[in-house]
């Protein structure tokens, strides 16, 4: 099977280093000194789960690597129609386009560009950094993949992801509600990214004190609300699930956002607390947790040298 990573960052290159460490065609994109690493010293991962290949097949030309069987979106979501423009060459009549990336609006974004039947969903959970160019740190053990049809099928296609992932020892399900999958996610992500960016602190000291783990919960449950507007079939007693997954990580786990904010880098704040806005706007539902999240950020939004 032929694998095109687009966005071999903390996401994609582990899931990418696995996979090609299982035996997979695994071609990846990426830039700067990452990529001059790659192509020198070839990928490592550190870790729980420790990794290195010596050699990748890594190039900053989606042109060169060809035409794919399953393309990996993994790019930041400030990154997504400029890597959908890039990654034209790797997508053929019957390759497969799956979103790794955070939120729900991202696959609204693919929509408009590839016909329905190229996609599939995806979900990616896994706690990594890049350390430095051409190491990726994992911090901590989870590491899972969940992809599946919109439709709710099992396809052929899905069949066979599936045993390229096992076969790499990644954790990996073909789901049939790929849609509650995502929102699933997107519950929990809203509201650590939200809080551990705002606040500035990790999840241990937030789920510790009374008023700001209220404020956690209430901003996890206009999500739901947001959701269940929207037809997702949200189990319901979700946001007891998510609170007590809060409860249960370690306490110094933060969030992606929360690290770009103090790298000055760019902020997915747009489609993480700003999506449930835009989501909630449209089903006349307020959400006015995530709005005063989206209105904090605003100013850190496009990165310090913008902001």
């Amino acid at each position: 099977m032929r694998i095109g990573i687009m966005g071999s960052g903390g996401l994609g290159g582990y899931f990418g280093a696995r996979l090609a460490h299982g035996g997979a065609d695994v071609h990846f994109i990426a830039r700067g000194k990452h990529l001059e690493a790659m192509r020198s010293q070839g990928l490592r991962i550190e870790g729980p789960q420790a990794l290195h290949l010596p050699r990748v097949q890594a190039t900053d030309r989606p042109a060169e690597a060809g035409v794919m069987d399953v393309v990996m979106l993994g790019v930041k979501l400030w990154d997504t129609e400029q890597a959908i423009a890039q990654m034209r060459p790797m997508v053929g009549p019957r390759t497969t386009v799956i979103s790794f990336q955070n939120g729900v609006l991202k696959d609204q974004t693919l929509r408009a560009a590839f016909d329905e039947s190229r996609l599939m969903g995806g979900v990616g959970y896994v706690a990594t950094t890049i350390e430095s160019p051409g190491v990726i740190r994992q911090t901590g053990p989870m590491q899972r993949l969940i992809f599946g049809e919109f439709d709710g099928s099992r396809s052929a296609r899905g069949e066979a992801l599936l045993a390229a992932c096992l076969a790499s020892g990644i954790n990996a399900e073909l789901s049939t509600d790929i849609v509650r999958e995502i929102w699933q996610k997107f519950v929990f992500l809203v509201g650590l990214s939200g809080t551990t960016t705002t606040m500035r602190r990790t999840i241990g000291p937030i789920r510790s004190n009374a008023q700001a783990r209220a404020f956690l919960q209430d901003v996890m449950q206009e999500v739901i609300a947001v959701g269940r507007a929207h037809g997702v079939a949200l189990p319901p007693d979700y946001l007891q699930a998510a609170m007590e997954r809060a409860d249960t990580v370690s306490p110094d786990m933060t969030s992606s956002m929360h690290h770009d904010l103090e790298r000055g880098n760019p902020l997915e704040v747009r489609w993480l607390a700003g999506g449930v806005v835009e989501l909630g706007r449209a089903k006349g539902l307020a959400t006015p947790l995530n709005r005063a999240i989206a209105d904090i950020l605003a100013l850190a939004a496009e990165g310090a040298r913008k902001g």
